[in-house]
């Protein structure tokens, strides 16, 4: 494994209900320390270029993204604009998350097909391959002539990290082979989702992955990034954060609510539930980098306030 990169920590919005309270929360994030903001791309949830770029405009140096757009829901043309866009306006703060779409609620409401998941998984590889052809374009010849007559440059990213130089950083998450091997291959950042469809449950029900399972992953996802596997940055979405002094109690309570899918010593040890005391969620935090190579930590909004000490014992621990 490469030698470990500097940890980052971000958190995401819910429930928009005005601009004052929008404002607020952004601030706050900051000041707790993060070191990002990410906006989801879910039916009911806010529009994610019009977030990130309202998140940027009232913080300082907070960077922005999406976690994750579901690339079905996109034309690529179209989404290459809003990303460039969104990384002007940001000041060069934007980073992409791009995933394959997984709530067939979401595309019958908005009616489009729910194709087969390798199908899916193909339109996002397409995407990312046709959106680095339009950024490494340098803008469309077709306007060359109006952009010469009046003076103005093409619309064009403002950094040239991610989709191969051309854009903003590129994330790409899952759990399944299909978008792990792209993301490897792909992707400046990958997001091991660490959930999968729950046997035998209707569609869109899911479990977490065990710590042997994300052994895997991860092992499957180097393998396919090949030499790109030590410049990678590796991102975990933490779903439960607790600061408690029974350790234990916590477990078994969120292995009995989970069916008991996880044995309660399989949920003290997944990465992508965090409990404990301050120091013993710092502990995990470290064993899971030199397990796995997690160095970005992402925890759900009603989580922020509480997971902020961890943030701040870290670094700490780190600096």
């Amino acid at each position: 494994m490469a030698t470990p990169r500097g940890f980052r920590f971000s958190t995401n919005f819910f429930g928009l209900t005005s601009r004052a309270d929008f404002t607020a929360f952004c601030r706050r994030v900051e000041e707790l320390g993060y070191d990002m903001l990410f906006a989801a791309d879910h039916l009911g949830s806010t529009a994610p270029f019009q977030m990130v770029v309202a998140a940027a405009e009232v913080t300082s140096r907070l960077r922005v993204g999406t976690l994750v757009l579901n690339v079905p829901f996109w034309n690529p043309a179209l989404l290459a604009r809003e990303i460039v866009t969104a990384d002007v306006l940001t000041e060069g703060r934007l980073e992409v998350g791009l995933g394959s779409g997984h709530m067939k609620w979401e595309f019958d409401e908005a009616g489009i097909a729910f194709e087969s998941f390798g199908k899916r998984a193909g339109m996002l590889e397409a995407a990312i391959t046709e959106m680095r052809r339009i950024f490494a374009s340098g803008g469309y010849e077709q306007r060359r002539a109006l952009e010469e007559h009046y003076g103005f440059s093409p619309l064009l990213p403002v950094q040239k990290s991610g989709f191969g130089g051309y854009g903003p950083p590129l994330l790409v998450g899952g759990t399944g082979d299909r978008i792990l091997s792209l993301a490897g291959r792909h992707a400046d950042v990958v997001a091991v989702a660490g959930t999968k469809q729950a046997r035998g449950k209707p569609p869109g029900t899911f479990r977490l992955c065990t710590a042997q399972e994300t052994d895997e992953r991860v092992a499957f996802t180097r393998a396919a990034a090949g030499d790109r596997a030590g410049g990678l940055e590796w991102q975990v979405l933490v779903q439960f954060v607790k600061v408690t002094d029974d350790r234990r109690a916590v477990a078994e309570q969120l292995s009995r609510e989970d069916d008991e899918t996880m044995t309660v010593e399989e949920v003290m040890e997944t990465p992508y539930v965090l409990f404990g005391t301050v120091d013993e969620m710092a502990a995990q935090i470290l064993r899971n980098r030199d397990r796995y190579g997690f160095t970005h930590y992402t925890v759900h909004g009603p989580f922020a306030e509480e997971f902020a000490s961890v943030v701040e014992r870290v670094r700490s621990l780190t600096s």
